[in-house]
């Protein structure tokens, strides 16, 4: 009777560990493709300042290698 859990728990962590699998092999695909981590919560805010940030580092290497 003690094995019995061992049934349960087997199915169990072999669903758990695909799923970290998964997951993990999304990260570093993404991670790959884009060269950083994912941002979580990606609004359109922060679209915006990204977008502003790489214009403003854009311009300041270009007024600098000037």
């Amino acid at each position: 009777m003690t094995w019995i859990w061992l049934e349960a728990a087997l199915p169990l962590g072999i669903i758990a560990g695909m799923l970290c699998i998964m997951g993990n092999a999304q990260y570093q695909i993404h991670k790959a493709y884009h060269g950083r981590p994912k941002h979580i919560g990606n609004d359109m805010w922060d679209v915006a300042m990204e977008r502003r940030d790489k214009k403003l580092f854009e311009n300041l290497s270009a007024s600098s290698s000037n």
